[in-house]
């Protein structure tokens, strides 16, 4: 019981030993924190999915850069809650720098990625999933990089995790460089293609992935590889020669100038949906201009700190036209 005359440190040195008798008493679990991105297209839905996943009812807005939210999960009724940390990526690509402030060295080991596809969009998909996973790719590989200098044996652990996903019979094995950390790419507004009730279904089957790598859920076992059905495929469950030839004509395939499997699908879905060019892709919209961020007080500063600045501008251009420089 705690004393009047305790002091802070008091307080702090009890708690910890009170904690490590519940760990000798094996009353204590052990709390797992995970991390997982959003990202993907403008108003692509990753809000929507975010909310959903953590049962919240609330109305989605706009992301305008990079949001964060945490939900906490129990494994059993008797145990601690786990924590997930949710960040989600606004902007579509053109902000994909800062993707650096949640994947950290640190954080790494337990950080996954959902990537949020519009499938409304065909002509903005390729583009924004290229974009996004190589940036984030290339981000991940650095840490890894300095991950082998100073802790080898987890930059080991992760990347052979990957590799793990893939059996060494696996036709494509040779050909497969897997991504460096958990992915899981949606598809959303899949329910407008179709009209019928499954949508609930999806939306499980999709929560469920991604309560699997916020929580450590277990994964789905199914797996759908029909192309007129909705997909669902987990890592290493599809093969390229299960998927086959892009759909082009022999001559037409021939034509194309392609190294791999991965840059001929490419080809051939850029030729049926022209992509939009990057700066069609740019988030060019003011923040400051947007209501659902409206605050009066701040919104009266700004506009008068904006007129100062304005009138500083007319009163030093007229300086600068009043003054004499020498000829030489």
């Amino acid at each position: 019981m705690a004393k009047a005359s305790d002091t802070l440190w008091d307080l702090a040195i009890a708690e910890v030993e009170k904690r490590e008798k519940a760990d000798s008493d094996g009353k204590h679990a052990e709390v797992w924190e995970r991390s997982v991105l959003f990202m993907g297209n403008k108003n692509g839905g990753k809000t929507t999915i975010i909310l959903r996943c953590l049962k919240r009812e609330e109305i989605p807005k706009p992301t305008l850069a990079l949001e964060y939210t945490f939900g906490r999960r129990a494994r059993r009724p008797d145990t601690p809650k786990d924590v997930a940390h949710f960040w989600e990526l606004g902007g579509g690509t053109s902000l994909m720098e800062l993707i650096r402030i949640p994947i950290t060295s640190n954080s790494i080991r337990t950080f996954g990625v959902v990537l949020v596809l519009d499938l409304s969009k065909p002509n903005e998909l390729w583009t924004t999933m290229e974009k996004l996973l190589q940036v984030t790719r290339n981000h991940v590989n650095k840490i890894l990089a300095k991950l082998e200098k100073t802790n080898p044996e987890a930059a080991t652990e992760i990347k052979q995790r990957m590799r793990n996903n893939l059996q060494r019979d696996h036709p494509d094995y040779e050909l497969v460089d897997p991504f460096p950390i958990p992915l899981v790419i949606i598809g959303s507004k899949y329910d407008i293609f179709h009209f019928t009730s499954k949508s609930e279904a999806l939306l499980l089957k999709a929560h469920a992935l991604i309560n699997h790598l916020a929580f450590g859920y277990d994964k789905s076992k199914s797996v759908s590889v029909d192309h007129s059905k909705p997909l669902f495929i987990p890592a290493g469950m599809d093969s390229l020669s299960h998927i086959g030839p892009p759909p082009a004509s022999d001559s037409d395939i021939a034509k194309l100038c392609a190294n791999t499997p991965l840059e001929l699908w490419k080809k051939v879905f850029e030729k049926t949906f022209p992509p939009k060019s990057s700066s069609d892709l740019q988030d060019t919209r003011d923040p400051a201009q947007d209501l659902q961020y409206a605050e009066h007080e701040v919104d009266v500063m700004r506009a008068q700190k904006k007129q100062e600045l304005e009138q500083y501008k007319r009163n030093a251009s007229k300086s600068w036209k009043e003054m004499d420089f020498d000829s030489d």
